[in-house]
């Protein structure tokens, strides 16, 4: 007699706590964005090179308003692409006639954008603990990209933000970027 076919076996356990994982860390991420504004445009203005890691200084306009709407529509943006990311990967993950190879890659896929959300989250709320009134954080895996919002940065505050990338990621040090909107 054949076994029924709802029997859950090991790869629908584990695809479905990976699935459960990257939600949580997406819901996590969504909570700890602040409300959302309107966006500006930012122009990058200036650059210079604080030992291997590259400084670039970006200029809004004058009013906080405008830096704040940046910060605030980079979040929305980011938070987009991470919700269209796990869409996918949930998509691909439940989705029809795969092997058992390809749900691995695709297991390992859905971890990878979990740890990327909970480095960016942690490096966002460490480099606010330095000082910096506001920053948001990419990273993907190669490189990293923060912006923060300060009135100037100098080469000490970069170094320190370059630490806390280094701590938190495996991004190489030549492959990390700091921009400053004023």
């Amino acid at each position: 007699m054949k076994k029924p076919s709802m029997i859950i076996g090991k790869k629908q356990i584990i695809m479905t706590c990976l699935t459960l994982m990257l939600a949580i860390a997406v819901y996590i991420n969504y909570t700890a964005a602040p409300p959302l504004g309107g966006r500006d445009s930012v122009g990058v203005s200036e650059k210079e090179s604080y030992g291997e890691t590259e400084f670039v200084s970006a200029e809004a306009d004058p009013s906080e308003e405008n830096a704040e709407d940046f910060f605030a529509q980079a979040r929305l943006d980011k938070m987009n692409d991470r919700d269209q990311a796990v869409q996918t990967l949930q998509s691909i993950i439940g989705g029809g006639d795969l092997t058992e190879d390809e749900m691995v890659v695709n297991a390992l896929d859905a971890v990878e954008v979990s740890r990327l959300i909970e480095s960016e989250g942690t490096i966002e709320t460490l480099i606010k603990a330095q000082g910096f009134e506001d920053c948001v954080a990419y990273l993907d895996g190669e490189t990293a990209k923060v912006v923060v919002r300060t009135e100037g940065l100098d080469k000490a505050q970069a170094a320190s933000i370059k630490e806390i990338i280094l701590g938190e990621s495996e991004v190489s040090v030549e492959n990390i970027r700091i921009f400053e909107v004023k």
